[in-house]
């Protein structure tokens, strides 16, 4: 039928760089996840998520994250990144028509609610969510709390962040910053895989 358009062609895609060099965020008009984020590191992370199945395909592809209307994919050094680009976006046409943005990975299903935390982890993820999560949110990424031994606090980026060289330099300084600031002035941030 002439005049009539198919569900792809109102998938919108803009591509934005992140601080990583080695990332690249897809803002689309539709969410991709409804309610929290997903990161996929490899693509057995993704089996059943037909989108990010997909996208994995595509050469040089190593990390996903999803967060509301964004897919963050981060990639290979020697990726041709016009290429990859094309690719990821032919796939965000023709796969998030018929994509659930409700889907809930492992870690979501048995996620433990915040009030059965420790006190002191609940003070951090109050501070993390009132300062930096947003920022890292915006460039792709995420951070969570992995656990507090004494003063030393590991985290584990998600997302671009996991691969940013900053991640381990200037982001790390601002986080230590705000957390001996606003919670213990000797903490200590420790980064984790």
């Amino acid at each position: 039928m002439s005049g009539t358009t198919s569900l792809t062609d109102n998938i919108m895609v803009r591509v934005q760089p992140t601080p990583n060099p080695n990332a690249l965020k897809f803002v689309v008009n539709v969410p991709v996840k409804n309610a929290g984020k997903a990161t996929f590191s490899r693509p057995s992370e993704a089996l059943g998520i037909r989108l990010a199945e997909d996208l994995f395909l595509i050469d040089g592809v190593r990390q996903l994250h999803f967060f509301e209307n964004v897919i963050t994919v981060t990639y290979a050094d020697e990726t041709d990144v016009d290429t990859m680009r094309l690719e990821v976006q032919a796939v965000l046409q023709s796969r998030l028509p018929v994509h659930d943005p409700s889907f809930l990975i492992e870690e979501e299903k048995k996620q433990v609610d915040r009030s059965n935390l420790p006190p002191e982890i609940q003070k951090i993820e109050e501070i993390l969510d009132n300062t930096v999560r947003m920022y890292l949110q915006g460039d792709g990424g995420d951070i969570e709390v992995v656990k507090l031994e004494g003063k030393n606090l590991e985290v584990r980026y998600q997302g671009a962040c996991g691969t940013c060289p900053s991640s381990t330099s200037a982001t790390l300084d601002a986080i230590q910053g705000i957390l001996q600031e606003q919670f213990d002035p000797e903490i200590q941030i420790i980064p984790v895989m």
